[in-house]
């Protein structure tokens, strides 16, 4: 296993205090040992990146965090609180927002609509300035608000999807591949949004296949392989490691 790179509690981002704590978690598909023992944590403003190759078990993480999945040994701790067992839609009235891989918006509703469901969990006369924050983040969204979201393009999907999750008013944010199949204006203009949602105070756990934009906004970054963390350390860091930029900024 390679070693990790020292990352001194609360020298790169955040406030020192940890908010999201994943310890040593084991997760199956069936019989399928999909993490083995995973341990990370996002701490109250951070941005942390987790990157590997397909299948290396990002997604299966945040399943995990998000209560999608539950581990079968190792434990998932928000704010102190033990969270392992705990179903989805409970996590989210808790504080946990995910925006998954491939959007998974509802294509027969509108952008209004759409918005309105990921605040399922709150008084619908109290959203009103979530929607506009929402706007405000991703003006074409403003332009589209009764167009339905099937005939969004793949990029205003991706602004809905995050949306979405952040009209439960998130205190950790999952966000799973949001640049997948974006135009590269575009990947920047969700990077440079994920960048001012964090600094409006939403801490993040960002899975991204574009692992040098991942570790330019990130703080700090964990690196999985075949379901094991097998280096951690802060992003400007990692961005300079041999073995990242060999196996996943494509440099020889």
């Amino acid at each position: 296993m390679t070693a990790p790179v020292a990352d001194p509690m609360g020298m790169n981002g955040g406030s020192g205090e940890a908010l999201l704590v994943v310890d040593d978690i084991h997760t199956y598909y069936g019989q399928i040992h999909a993490l083995r023992g995973v341990s990370m944590e996002v701490r109250k403003g951070e941005i942390v990146t987790l990157i590997g190759a397909n299948g290396a078990g990002k997604t299966t993480t945040l399943k995990t965090i998000s209560g999608l999945l539950h581990p079968r040994s190792g434990h998932v701790r928000f704010e102190g609180q033990d969270i392992s067992k705990i179903a989805a839609h409970k996590l989210v009235e808790q504080g946990i927002g995910q925006a998954p891989e491939g959007r998974r918006i509802f294509p027969r509703l509108t952008v209004i609509e759409n918005l309105q469901m990921g605040a399922f969990t709150r008084k619908q006369a109290e959203i009103g300035p979530d929607i506009d924050r929402v706007m405000t983040l991703f003006p074409r969204l403003g332009e589209r608000r009764n167009q339905l979201g099937g005939t969004l393009s793949g990029g205003e999907q991706q602004m809905l999807a995050i949306g979405r999750a952040l009209m439960s008013r998130p205190r950790v944010l999952l966000l799973d591949e949001p640049s997948l199949g974006l135009a590269p204006i575009l990947v920047q203009t969700v990077f440079e949004t994920i960048k001012d949602i964090n600094s409006q105070g939403t801490s993040i756990l960002l899975v991204e296949q574009n692992a040098l934009q991942a570790l330019t906004i990130a703080h700090r970054g964990y690196v999985l392989q075949t379901g094991e963390v097998v280096l951690t350390g802060p992003a400007a860091d990692l961005i300079k490691n041999e073995m990242v930029r060999k196996a996943y900024l494509g440099e020889e």
